[in-house]
């Protein structure tokens, strides 16, 4: 049978080509408008960002922090300040042999493990072409001799940088404070874009108080970079803001006789004008050094000083709660005479006192007794008895009413921060804090600056102050300022403070004044008050001059003593605590002596 053959049709054919060509065509169409849209998008619509972050890559954005102010004292003298430090780095791809240059380099100077190990973790986090530092804080000799050998080397650099100083060190330590490597818990105080690029923060001080002032404001440059990430240059740079210069009132020499003249004791001084409040020494000591803090103290250091028992990182003058013991005298004397009570009338010290009913005895110091004497000379010999009679009178409600007048229970303002209230005792306050009744004896022995009274030398500087300006509010300050205070704190008539300035002169200058020996061979009127603070509680049944000296010397009494001079024109103001020093008048009052004479000598 013949095979049939089918023949092509090609419209049929023509037409399948068509509609395939025609798919394929808009299926291109589709393509190259997805490819223009997409093109579109990314050169117009997008087209800032995309050229932004071209930039990005190629320009950056560098910090240049500020430098930071410096602190002065009255007359210029610089406190703190900022020094050139020089530090070793090296570039990693600059050297062939890391380990071997470290170990040539460690044979001109000292390299410790700790630099290495600091060294490795730094290099982890930076770029090849990048500087990391191997050591910091080189000594004038190890910089000179590595700039004579650094031609023997590849890959070194020695950088500059500028470190916080104190060029005084102890010496007022706890005034001018110090710097310290910012943490995290300083960046969220402070504004994270104005502190870009810092390094340190005031920790504690004037450092830490003026921190804002002393700070200044960073700046930036912009570097152009490759695609390696190098440096290739600088299209920009702006001028950091530099912080602030702090003047402060303190006189450096003036601080160095306070330091001087308490020698090798524990305590604090306070001095300063009664007109205006301006502290020119402050002093607590022992001391630190804060030169150790601004590249951060090692464990060992850090642990010595918090573990040393004469606590020299404890600022004793603003800190420091004492029993402001016989200095608060003069002031409960001024109470007496506000409330009429008869202090004019002399009464009798036989040694003791007791109240009426009671067996227990209230020792005045001087054991077999003053004899008869009204208020100026219970404030020249320092009588205890009568002071204790004067606070049964006054009651501890009128005391404590009249005490606050003068600063006492209250901060003063200082701008050191972190200042202790000082305790002024009232019935209020004891059922409030203990829950418990005020009793009379309670009152007895608060006359004599002891039981629950305590104070800071800074509250009896301005306590004292304010009584040589009769009753001018005196605000201690230590940012230097001229303004004189107009304002009163305390409103007397002239007699009231005539009655008390007369018996605290006579302390210094009276036959029977309990600081009598200061005043020789002295050509100024002091005015002043003696104190002595019972740490140890003697026992009533032993002879008192033998059981003192069985006590250990941290247990004996604190030294105190305030003053003010010239008695008729008032210039400075000092107030003194010696802790265990035993006398107030054989050991705080020298010291005062010391200062007084400096003062009118210099300054």
């Amino acid at each position: 049978m013949k095979r049939q053959e089918t023949l092509a049709d090609h419209r049929q054919d023509l037409r399948r080509y068509s509609l395939r060509a025609l798919v394929a065509s808009v299926a291109v169409m589709a393509v190259l408008m997805l490819l223009f849209a997409r093109l579109y998008f990314l050169q117009v619509v997008d087209h800032e960002h995309y050229a932004t972050a071209s930039r990005s890559n190629r320009l950056r954005l560098e910090v240049l922090p500020p430098v930071r102010g410096a602190i002065v004292d009255r007359h210029g003298e610089l406190l703190a300040v900022n020094v050139p430090a020089f530090s070793l780095s090296l570039v990693p791809e600059e050297v062939d042999d890391l380990d071997e240059l470290i170990a040539s380099l460690g044979g001109l100077i000292d390299i410790s493990d700790a630099d290495i190990e600091r060294f490795s973790q730094q290099r982890g986090r930076s770029q090849p072409f990048d500087a990391v530092v191997l050591r910091g804080h080189l000594s004038e000799e190890e910089l000179a001799v590595l700039a004579v050998n650094s031609h023997r080397f590849q890959g070194i650099r020695l950088d500059a940088e500028s470190v916080r100083s104190y060029p005084y060190g102890p010496l007022l330590a706890h005034l001018v404070g110090y710097v310290g490597r910012m943490s995290e818990k300083d960046l969220k105080q402070v504004n994270a874009d104005r502190y870009r690029g810092t390094r340190f923060y005031g920790k504690s001080g004037i450092e830490l108080v003026y921190e804002s002032q002393l700070h200044g404001d960073n700046s930036f440059r912009i570097v152009e970079r490759n695609a390696r990430g190098r440096e290739v240059r600088e299209l920009q740079r702006g001028t950091p803001g530099a912080g602030e210069l702090i003047q402060l009132t303190i006189d450096v020499g003036f601080q160095r006789a306070a330091v001087v003249a308490l020698g090798d004791q524990a305590g604090a001084i306070v001095a300063m004008k009664p007109d205006n409040g301006a502290i020119l020494a402050l002093v607590s000591w022992p001391a630190f050094d804060p030169n150790l803090f601004v590249r951060g103290i090692g464990n060992d250091a850090y642990q010595g000083l918090l573990h040393d028992p004469l606590r020299p990182l404890f600022n004793r003058a603003t800190r420091g709660q004492y029993p402001p013991g016989s200095t608060l005298k003069p002031f409960v004397g001024f109470a007496g005479i506000e409330e009429d009570i008869d202090v004019t009338s002399r009464i009798f010290c036989p040694g003791f006192f007791q109240l009426d009913g009671r067996e227990r005895r209230y020792r005045c110091w001087k054991r077999w007794g003053h004899g008869s004497l009204d208020l100026v000379g219970a404030i020249t010999q320092s009588c205890d008895v009568f002071f204790y009679n004067l606070a049964v009178s006054l009651g501890i409600d009128r005391m404590h009413h009249h005490l606050a007048r003068f600063g006492f229970g209250a901060r003063t303002g200082l701008e050191l921060g972190r200042e202790s209230v000082g305790l002024l005792p009232s019935s209020e306050w004891k059922q409030a804090a203990l829950g418990e009744p005020w009793y009379l004896g309670e009152t007895v022995i608060s006359g004599i600056g002891q039981g629950y009274n305590s104070a800071t030398v800074l509250q009896l500087a301005r306590a004292t102050a304010i009584l040589a300006q009769r009753g001018k509010d005196v605000r201690p300050h230590l940012l230097l300022r001229t303004e004189e205070s107009e304002k009163y704190a305390v409103q007397a008539p002239d007699a009231t403070w005539d009655t008390i300035i007369e018996g605290m002169t006579a302390v210094v200058h009276g036959p029977k004044g309990t600081a009598r020996k200061i005043g020789k061979g002295i050509d100024y009127q002091i005015a002043g008050k003696t104190g002595t603070a019972q740490v140890y509680q003697l026992s009533q049944d032993k002879d008192e001059k033998k059981n003192r000296g069985e006590v250990a010397k941290k247990l004996q009494d604190h030294a105190l003593f305030i003053a003010f001079a010239p008695v008729e024109n008032p210039q400075l103001v000092v107030a003194v605590i010696v802790e265990n020093g035993g006398s107030g008048s054989g050991t705080a009052a020298p010291i005062a002596r010391k200062l007084f004479d400096y003062y009118f000598a210099n300054l």
